[in-house]
């Protein structure tokens, strides 16, 4: 299964039990003939089969039986199961269900470039779509899931499976209570899935572990202790690593204090000894940390999504915690299960289960460290932002891209705590520098959002103010929303003066000129960016605005007819991004060149040069509606060279981008429009229309990493 088919994490451990649930959970998520009429001629959510709610207090297992249900019904969805992990929302200061459909846009990686509400596109873009949305941990934004989930009800084919402590309260909602693990109080085998996930823990942390005559009497007695709660279970089984399985069972059986009282709902609605067991056994884990392990724990609470050693470091030194204390103490947390690892990345990194890391933020609190210890969380990635806006324009372009995506949770947790502190300085920098490489990362809503926050406090002018002035205006031309990029044209126009800095002045006939093509008044944006000044190409990011600049003068060419300018300006810009090692505008000059090529008859180069293009969105893992219209132009290059058959193919791998960017097929350009039609008509002129739809869909089911795949390998085929 590639990307398309979803985003469910890894099976990093094992799935112990839960099969009772699971079935019953197989039968509520398979797919149906969609809404039904409600109460009130309201489409609802078709008496439960739609909308599935597993409830249940933190720590019982609520998220992993979603995901391993998920897993398992995912062939009966052929648009995927995604997961959409709200918790990160927690502490962002972020809320409402227009918030909550950015978060799944991203979780979908569906990059609208319109600028229609969040949820509103979303809607759109699964109005057709059959998948399974999994939205995980919506007891703290209640009212908002509801909201979003509501907004969502006219998508005939997709189904919701939320997990939350309570319901969502919608009409037609099934709930399913996720129940402790059961343990067998006569100490045989009948139903004892607490003690074989007991079992399968220990034997993580001591080996040679089994469960024997001697064993599996006090190991019975541990989950018993502990009601069966699956986290608890997890935690106490870490324990082995520095106790015997008797020292252990005798520690739980004199547990009094319930220390985690935070875990009860805020209405008293749930059974306050559900939560017993779990409440000792993460405060005797506390309690059972070294004193600096506990300083690392509440202090690891301000991340969101997950972090790595480095960071970890530079936010949770200080005081009686050193720096290099820190990457031994996370190893001794992830050894007593506290953190958890993740290696998907390549790179070592962390992540906290929402239970424990709840436990963390209340203990940081108590300490009275939140303040703080957010602040050295929101100057690191300011300064990780500095450094990526710094480096965009040069060789590190792909390894920004990945840490960007990777760190997308917690740069937007900086800047929205920003946002909300009173140094305003500091927030419009770090919502400039973070909304430059979303912009470039395919999150444009994302800066776009924190840039209209950032500019409503009226910022004094100044180099932050320019960067977030071109950033927005820069965003508003990918959205095709002119009256916007005009807006911010003029008004950055006027700040770069103020600066008398000839760079920014330069780079401003990108706002006004881009947006004068957008309009198809090609000339005069020819006109207007001709006559900006050529500077030498600055390594900041207003070398990277520089470069683009000029290659928005190549399109702008390009649009007018002249096609002799076009290619004079875009092996300009390829010039310097190759000496640069800059992938991103180059690709844009490149789609240029390979269509100037196909328009001259050069087929072989076109190809090459198309190729080329799709070649730099595979390596910043872009599926952009600039990689789409690369796909399209080698479709073109390929029905040109006579394989028709692998044409239709990229047809339909292009059509999956553009369906992915929402609401702005060929980004409405006429050109761009009739391009893609003439090469549609040349491959059913030469292989008919079943076998055009047939190449057509294979191409159109293929996965992201599939297509591009498929898109850049030049192995020679023969014609047909």
């Amino acid at each position: 299964m590639g990307e398309w088919s979803g985003n469910l994490p890894s099976e990093t451990r094992s799935f112990v039990g839960r099969q009772d649930e699971l079935a019953r959970l197989d039968v509520m998520l398979r797919p149906d003939d969609g809404p039904v009429e409600s109460g009130g001629g309201r489409r609802g959510w078709n008496g439960g089969r739609r909308l599935v709610t597993l409830l249940g207090p933190g720590g019982i297992g609520k998220t992993r039986l979603a995901v391993e249900a998920a897993r398992r019904v995912r062939p009966a969805y052929p648009d995927g199961v995604w997961l959409v992990e709200l918790s990160c929302l927690h502490d962002s200061g972020l809320t409402g269900p227009g918030t909550l459909g950015l978060v799944a846009m991203e979780a979908l990686r569906v990059a609208d470039q319109t600028t229609r509400p969040a949820t509103e596109a979303l809607a759109a873009w699964i109005a057709d779509k059959q998948l399974l949305l999994v939205l995980d941990s919506c007891e703290h934004l209640l009212e908002d899931c509801a909201a979003f989930v509501d907004e969502l009800r006219l998508a005939p084919h997709v189904h919701i499976l939320a997990t939350s402590r309570r319901r969502l309260g919608l009409p037609g909602e099934r709930c399913l209570e996720v129940e402790p693990l059961p343990v067998d109080e006569s100490g045989t085998a009948a139903r004892e899935d607490a003690v074989t996930l007991f079992a399968d823990r220990a034997a993580a942390v001591r080996s040679g572990f089994v469960l024997d005559e001697a064993t599996r009497p006090v190991a019975v007695s541990v989950c018993q202790h502990l009601d069966g709660i699956p986290l608890a279970v997890e935690l106490a089984a870490a324990r082995l690593s520095t106790l015997s399985l008797t020292e252990l069972d005798d520690h739980l059986g004199t547990r009094t204090d319930h220390r985690l009282a935070l875990l009860a709902s805020d209405d008293g609605t749930e059974d306050p000894s559900r939560h017993q067991a779990l409440r000792t056994t993460i405060g005797w884990s506390h309690e059972l940390c070294a004193p600096l392990e506990r300083l690392l724990w509440a202090r690891l609470a301000v991340f969101s999504g997950g972090f790595d050693a480095e960071a970890a470091q530079e936010v949770c030194a200080g005081g009686p915690l050193a720096a290099g204390q820190v990457p031994v103490l996370l190893d001794e947390l992830a050894a007593q299960s506290i953190v958890q690892r993740d290696q998907r990345t390549g790179t070592a990194r962390f992540r906290m289960l929402d239970t424990v890391r709840e436990y963390g933020a209340d203990w940081l609190g108590e300490l009275g460290e939140e303040d703080a210890v957010r602040l050295r969380h929101r100057e690191y990635y300011r300064r990780l932002a500095r450094d990526g806006c710094a480096e965009w324009n040069t060789g590190r372009q792909v390894q920004w891209s990945a840490r960007v995506l990777t760190d997308h949770a917690n740069l937007r947790a900086a800047v929205d705590w920003s946002l909300d502190r009173p140094d305003r300085r500091a927030a419009l920098e770090i919502a400039g520098t973070a909304g430059f490489l979303w912009r470039h990362c395919g999150h444009v809503r994302d800066a776009n959002h924190c840039l209209d926050r950032a500019l409503a406090a009226d910022p004094p002018p100044g180099p932050d103010l320019l960067r977030a002035l071109w950033t927005r205006g820069a965003g508003a031309i990918m959205q095709g929303d002119v009256d916007t990029a005009a807006e911010f044209g003029r008004r950055f126009t006027d700040v770069a003066r103020q600066q008398v800095d000839p760079a920014a002045l330069s780079v401003s006939a990108y706002l006004t000129g881009s947006q004068l093509a957008l309009r198809g008044r090609s000339a005069e944006a020819v006109g207007l960016m001709s006559v900006a000044t050529r500077l030498p190409v600055r390594d900041d990011w207003l070398g990277s605005a520089q470069i683009q600049t000029i290659g928005a003068l190549a399109y702008a060419h390009l649009m007018s007819g002249d096609h002799e300018a076009a290619r004079a300006v875009s092996e300009e810009v390829r010039a310097e991004c190759v000496r640069r090692g800059e992938h991103w505008t180059r690709s844009t000059s490149d789609v240029i060149v390979a269509k100037l090529d196909l328009a001259h008859g050069d087929i072989a180069s076109g190809a090459r040069n198309a190729t080329r293009a799709v070649a730099a969105h595979q390596l910043l893992h872009s599926a952009s509606i600039l990689a789409a219209t690369a796909i399209d132009t080698l479709a073109s290059a390929t029905i040109a060279a006579g394989e028709a058959h692998r044409a239709a193919e990229l047809l339909g791998i292009a059509q999956r981008l553009w369906d992915r960017a929402g609401g702005r097929t060929q980004l409405n350009s006429p050109d761009l429009i009739a391009a893609r039609q003439a090469c549609e008509r040349a491959i059913r002129d030469k292989i008919g229309d079943p076998a055009y739809e047939h190449s057509y869909e294979a191409g159109r089911v293929m996965s992201y990493e599939q297509g591009m795949s498929y898109a850049t390998d030049t192995t020679p085929r023969a014609s047909g």
